[in-house]
Parts: structure tokens; C-alpha cells; sequence
């Protein structure tokens, strides 16, 4: 039989050991351990036997994999983390640097499909490997672009979301192959753990390099050396196990791949959630946004009180549309409508609050530390800790579908509890808002300098000469 070395480039053909043997201990099958009611989990030593692959080598491939997302992300936001110098350099304005951004997610948007058809039939390993390569060249390639060609800055930038669409896209389906069960979520929580990592690091890391070396196109010099590591990686390290081994039993045939067609009208009947998601948070953003724009004249403390009010507002909502999952799913959708609608409230004006808070020297690291927080604290964990609830409930219930619906049900409403204590927190800024956003304008004006606790004085004017008063004397 062919080795991993002869398989094709690119072909479909997985670089692994040959697949499961029927019957194999820890494996469903009809000469294997019975089957129970419940779909059986394989052990350790039954994936291994699936993928071809120890655990400690599928444990190294996520480790690999993790590393390069952290690396996507830090790129990402290398850029923001230099902006105003890359304005400076280009004599460019806000609607011109924002087009950076622009640029990169219309680009990583429209060619994410491409790469997910591409990463359906194809070796993911190389497709990977080619799209990182390329990456990294062209983010290297920007480094070098003269001040009069920024048109040319926004074409790098579209180019760059060519390798990213390609690994984004392609590497959790790998970790789905390699794991199932807890094992998978626990897999896929260290993943995305590095995206509020990577997006924070990003943003140091452009400006302490820019700082280090006295020119901000350092700053994008780092991460396509970080990418050619990447690539050695991928190629040395990382082999594409079977797909969907681990999830099928060891006596079925192997999954073939469809046209693009069929996969696109099966995914249409599963897209009901992705598009009320889509569509309140349109709704949400904007409603925000403008109920706050109103309230504002005549309640300073309306951007807090707006984002408080959809997070506590949403709770019940999220909750009701968990309890009626299984008695009505029109019920269901309507309620995750209102909740998602009122939940996308806080979105932008949470970004307001950030920017208005916060003095113009520190924005960026302001951004970086947020980034870090909410992912940490939010979709980084949060999925790992629902699984695990979900799976310490199934343990006392006897083994039926009944059972993971349930537990997962309730282990689910932990969001809404999660979600009050957020309207809570708000509640809680609302308090001191007013203080924080007066002391970042004083200090904008240089009325305000940096001070301990014992000399946390400003410069007004009194009886036509200034003066040092306390803060807390202007504030009140």
C-alpha cells in the first residue's frame, strides 16, 4: 500500500496510516465491543486506531495549529496597532486607513467559500502550507510599499486575506478529525483561545516594534518570519487524519465528497439560525445606537443604561427560547430573535464608551486589553465550560438522546444568568461613567497630569490666575 509520501499533491488522499480494522477493540462494530443505546465514544487506543495517529502527535498537530492562529490574529491587528503611523506615511485619513480593514475582510469574506470547497476535496496539509506561504510573502511584500503608492497597501491587504481565508477555514475541520466528544470542545476551546491572545498581541506588538526599531514597517516584518516557521510546521509536524473517521463506525464506507451544489442545499436547511443571527444584529446595532443617540440629551449616563437594558432585557428572552426548544421551534426562534435583537445592543456603543474613556495614547492598548477580556471571559472558555456541565449532568441520566438534549439544554442556560450579571456590570458603569469620561477630556486638554492619590490635582482658572484644585471638587 502507498505510504504518505506518494499521495498526490493536493489530491484527496490522506497522508495517515491505513484506517480502522473492524472489530477492534474500543471501536463500534458488528465483531467489536456491542453496541449500547447510546452512540459509543471510541477509547484513546480506538482513535488511534481510526486516525493513524497517537494521541501525543494529535495533541502536537493542535498545538501546531493553535500557534498559527494565534499568528493570524496577531497580523490582523499588527496593522491597528500602527495606524496612525501608516497615516502619517501614506498622508492619508480616517476613511482611507479604515479601507485597510475593509479591504482584508471583503477579501478573507468572498474567498472563504472558495477555500472551504477547496478544503472539502482537497489535501488540507498543503492547502494550508501554500496559503500560509503566500501570506506571509505578502505581508512581508507591504513592508517595502513607497508612500506614494497606497493603492498598493490596500492590494497587499486584500492579498493577505487570500491566506487567511485558506487556514481559517480549513483547520478546525482538522481538529473535528482528530477528536470527538469532550475531547473535540476542549480541542477547539485551546483554538480560539488564541484569537483574543493573537488579536492583543497584534496590537503590542505593532507599536513596542515600531517603538524598538523607529519605523512602523518593522512591525510587519515579524509575522512572516513567525509564518515561515509556520509553514516547516505544517509541512514537518501536522498529517491529515480521514475525515470523518472518527464519527462514523468502523463498518460503514468511507465519506465521499458531494457536488458543491448538494453541499450548498443541505447547508440551506441548517441556516435558519446563522440568518436571524445576521439579521438582529443589524437590527440590534442600529436600534443601540440610536435609542442611545436619543437618550443622551438629557441623560449622560445613556450608553451604559442602553447596553444594561438589552443584556438584562435579552436574559429572559434567551432562556424562554432554551425552556420551548423542544415543545415548539417557531416559539424557539421567535424568542432567540427578540434576545439576539436585544443582546446586539451594547455592541457598538461598547466600542464608544472604550474610545471616549480612554486618552488618544492609550486607545490602542485599551482596545488590545478588551479584545483579551471579552474573549476570556466569553466565546474562549465558555464553550468548553457548557460541554463539561453538559457531560457532569449526562452522568447521573441514563443513556438516551433525551438525556444530551436535556443537559445540554440546561448547561445552555448558564448564558442567561451570564447575560444578567453583564446588565448588572453596565448598571455598575453607570455610576462612575460620567467621572472617568470628564477625566479623559481634562487630560486630552492638558488639564490634567499624571498623579498619585495624594496629588490628583488639575489646573483651573480662578480670579485671573490658575490654580491646582482637586478633581474630585470639579467633578462634583
Amino acid at each position: 500500500m502507498a505510504g504518505p509520501d506518494t499521495a498526490p499533491f493536493l489530491s484527496q488522499a490522506d497522508d495517515t496510516d491505513d484506517g480502522p480494522v473492524p472489530g477492534t477493540p474500543g471501536l463500534p462494530g458488528i465483531m467489536g465491543n456491542p453496541k449500547s443505546e447510546d452512540r459509543e465514544i471510541p477509547d484513546r487506543e480506538g482513535l488511534q486506531r481510526i486516525t493513524g495517529l497517537s494521541a501525543s502527535r494529535s495533541a502536537l498537530i493542535v498545538a501546531v495549529l493553535c500557534y498559527i492562529n494565534l499568528l493570524n490574529y496577531m497580523d490582523r491587528f499588527t496593522v491597528a496597532g500602527v495606524l496612525p503611523d501608516i497615516e502619517q506615511f501614506f498622508n492619508i485619513g480616517d476613511s482611507s486607513s479604515g479601507l485597510i480593514q475593509t479591504v482584508f475582510i471583503s477579501s478573507y469574506m468572498v474567498l472563504a467559500p472558495v477555500f472551504g470547497y477547496l478544503g472539502d476535496r482537497y489535501n488540507r496539509k498543503y492547502l494550508m502550507c501554500g496559503g500560509i506561504a503566500f501570506w506571509s510573502l505578502v505581508t512581508l511584500g507591504s513592508s517595502f510599499i513607497p508612500k506614494e503608492r497606497f493603492w498598493l497597501l490596500l492590494l497587499t491587504r486584500g492579498l493577505v486575506g487570500v491566506g487567511e481565508a485558506s487556514y481559517s477555514t480549513i483547520a478546525p475541520t482538522l481538529i473535528a478529525d482528530l477528536f470527538v466528544a469532550d475531547q473535540r470542545s476542549r480541542m477547539l476551546s485551546v483554538f480560539y483561545f488564541a484569537i483574543p491572545v493573537g488579536s492583543g498581541l497584534g496590537y503590542i506588538a505593532g507599536s513596542k516594534v515600531k517603538d524598538v526599531a523607529g519605523d512602523w514597517h518593522w512591525a510587519l516584518r515579524v509575522t512572516p518570519g513567525l509564518g515561515v516557521v509556520a509553514v516547516l510546521l505544517l509541512f514537518l509536524v501536522v498529517r491529515e487524519p480521514p475525515r470523518g473517521a472518527v464519527e462514523r463506525h468502523s463498518d460503514s464506507p468511507p465519506l465521499t465528497p458531494t457536488s458543491w451544489w448538494a453541499d450548498l442545499r443541505a447547508l440551506a436547511r441548517n441556516l435558519i439560525f446563522g440568518l436571524i443571527t445576521c439579521l438582529t444584529g443589524v437590527l440590534g446595532v442600529g436600534l443601540g445606537v440610536e435609542i442611545s443617540r436619543r437618550l443622551r440629551r438629557s441623560n449622560p449616563r445613556a450608553d451604559p443604561l442602553v447596553c444594561a437594558a438589552g443584556l438584562l432585557g435579552s436574559a429572559p428572552f434567551l432562556f424562554l427560547a432554551l425552556a420551548c426548544a423542544r415543545g415548539s421551534i417557531v416559539a424557539t426562534y421567535f424568542f432567540i430573535f427578540v434576545g439576539e435583537t436585544l443582546l446586539s445592543m451594547n455592541w457598538a456603543i461598547v466600542a464608544d464608551i472604550l474610545l471616549y474613556v480612554v486618552i488618544p495614547t492609550r486607545r490602542s492598548t485599551a482596545e488590545a486589553f478588551q479584545i483579551v477580556l471579552s474573549h476570556l471571559l466569553g466565546d474562549a472558555g465558555s464553550p468548553y465550560l457548557i460541554g463539561l456541565i453538559s457531560d457532569r449532568l449526562r452522568r447521573g441520566w441514563p443513556p438516551s438522546f433525551l438525556s444530551e438534549f436535556r443537559a445540554l439544554q440546561f448547561s445552555l442556560m448558564l448564558c442567561a444568568f451570564v447575560g444578567a450579571l453583564g446588565g448588572a456590570a453596565f448598571l455598575g458603569t453607570a455610576i462612575v461613567i460620567e467621572g472617568d469620561r470628564r477625566r479623559a477630556q481634562l487630560h486630552v486638554q492638558g488639564l490634567l497630569r499624571e498623579a498619585g492619590p495624594a496629588d490628583d490635582r488639575i489646573v483651573v482658572p480662578q480670579r485671573g490666575r490658575s490654580t491646582r484644585v482637586p478633581v474630585s471638587s470639579v467633578l462634583i
